[in-house]
C-alpha cells in the first residue's frame, strides 16, 4: 500500500549535527516529490521546522498539529496547508496517529521518543498497525537499537521488534520504502 500521508516526529531543536537538518529538509522534499502530505508536529523551529520547509518549498501538502500550551514554545509555523490547534499533548498525538498512514521518527529528544514508543505500544495492542520507520542519520539511533535488541534478548518483546520498526540510514534508502 502506498503510503498517503506520512506522521513525523522530531526535535524542535536542531541538534548540534549539521546533518540533521540536512535530512529533515531533504525528507521534506523528498514528501513532496512523492506527493506524500506530510503531517507533523506544527513547529517552525529545529528539524520541525527544516522539515515543514523542505516540503512546502517543494510545493507539498503540510498538516501541522499543535497544543495550545505549544504554541509559544515552538513557534507554530504559519505557513502550512494546514494547522491544526488541539487542547492537550494526547489529543495531538491521537490526531497525529489517525492523520499519517505510517510514522516516522527524525532525531529529537524525550519528546521525540516518548511518541515513538506510543506508537510501537499501540501497533503491540492492535490499536492500530501503522509502520514505523527510524531515519537513523549519523548513527543518533544505535544506542536505541542496542537497547532494542538488548530487550529482545532478554525476554521482554512480545514478537521480533524488527517487523515493527523499519531502521533506515539515510532519506535515500527510505525512499522506496514509501511506496
Amino acid at each position: 500500500m502506498k503510503i498517503k500521508a506520512l506522521t513525523v516526529f522530531c526535535g524542535s531543536k536542531s541538534g548540534n549535527n549539521p546533518s540533521f537538518l540536512s535530512a529533515a529538509a531533504a525528507l521534506g522534499n523528498l514528501l513532496a516529490q512523492e506527493n506524500i502530505e506530510l503531517v507533523y508536529g506544527g513547529g517552525n523551529k529545529g528539524l520541525m521546522g527544516a522539515l515543514a520547509n523542505g516540503c512546502l518549498d517543494q510545493g507539498g501538502k503540510v498538516i501541522g498539529i499543535m497544543p495550545k500550551l505549544l504554541l509559544e514554545w515552538e513557534a507554530q509555523h504559519t505557513g502550512l496547508t494546514e494547522l491544526i490547534i488541539t487542547e492537550n499533548m494526547h489529543d495531538r498525538k491521537k490526531i497525529l496517529y489517525e492523520k499519517g498512514d505510517a510514522g516516522l521518527v527524525l532525531p529529537g529528544g524525550m519528546g521525540t521518543l516518548d511518541e515513538l514508543f506510543e506508537m510501537l505500544t499501540w501497533n503491540n495492542l492492535k490499536i492500530h498497525n501503522m509502520k514505523v520507520f527510524v531515519l537513523n542519520i549519523d548513527g543518533y539511533y544505535d544506542a536505541l537499537i542496542q537497547l532494542l535488541e538488548n530487550m529482545d534478548t532478554n525476554g521482554f518483546m512480545y514478537d521480533n521488534w524488527k517487523d515493527r520498526i523499519i531502521v533506515c540510514p539515510s532519506v535515500e534508502a527510505l525512499k522506496p520504502l514509501l511506496t
